[in-house]
């Protein structure tokens, strides 16, 4: 989340959020808190998805189901409507999950340099590697957003510490392990999928923020690649 020595672009990416007309203009903050009876263009997948009965139809269970889900990933609006980005988060938790313990199947992070920690902006995912053999994960995590991207490349961890507060966002970074300019790995309180990213850094729960902390040392390979969806 936080640079401690480099800045970073100042403009805030902004991610729509695509809720029914009257959702968005002109209602109150007790309104827009209400579930909403409206079916969204994404119904049929949000249902299958929550195990919900599969019918393009807006029910009360069907909102009460969608706003817990939003709920827990910090998804705004949380009014139980199956819009674009409540589906985007879904979707992309049905790619992590495909991927099972074969993150590299592509070969994209390299294989010649011993122990390396991967992260796939595309799929939102890290795991360490050393050679072809799996070290540890995939976990997911929650890369820069719009306008604060994660850098990609080749890099390699030139800072570790374990209580790190941001200078800039006066906000703990729990086990920052940093690879590019400002840019670490270090565990965060919220959900790896509440939209819409970090500031640039690679969130990470604290028990995969704890492991990379064990499995890695000053001076390891870093690769990133790919994009993250929405950037």
């Amino acid at each position: 989340m936080g640079d401690i020595r480099r800045r970073g672009v100042v403009a805030l990416g902004v991610t729509a959020l695509v809720a029914p007309l009257t959702l968005v203009l002109g209602a109150s903050p007790a309104q827009a808190a209400s579930c909403t009876t409206s079916a969204g263009p994404y119904q049929k997948k949000v249902e299958k998805f929550l195990g919900r009965p599969v019918d393009g139809k807006q029910s009360a269970t069907d909102c009460k189901a969608i706003r817990a889900f939003q709920n827990k990933h910090g998804i705004r609006p949380n009014i139980g409507y199956a819009g674009p980005v409540t589906w985007g988060v879904m979707d992309l938790m049905n790619k992590q999950k495909a991927v099972g313990k074969n993150p590299n199947k592509a070969g994209k992070c390299p294989t010649n340099k011993g122990r390396i920690a991967c992260v796939n902006l595309s799929l939102q995912l890290s795991w360490i590697q050393d050679g072809k053999k799996l070290v540890y994960g995939p976990v997911p995590v929650r890369t820069g957003r719009n306008g604060y991207e994660t850098r990609t490349g080749l890099k390699k961890v030139y800072w570790r510490n374990k209580n790190h507060v941001s200078t800039i966002y006066d906000v703990p970074m729990p086990y920052s392990q940093f690879f590019d300019g400002g840019q670490a790995f270090h565990s965060v309180g919220v959900s790896m999928w509440n939209p819409p990213g970090s500031h640039g850094c690679v969130n990470m729960t604290k028990t995969a923020a704890v492991r990379y902390w064990s499995l890695l040392k000053k001076g390891d390979d870093v690769y990133v690649y790919g994009r993250k969806p929405g950037t």
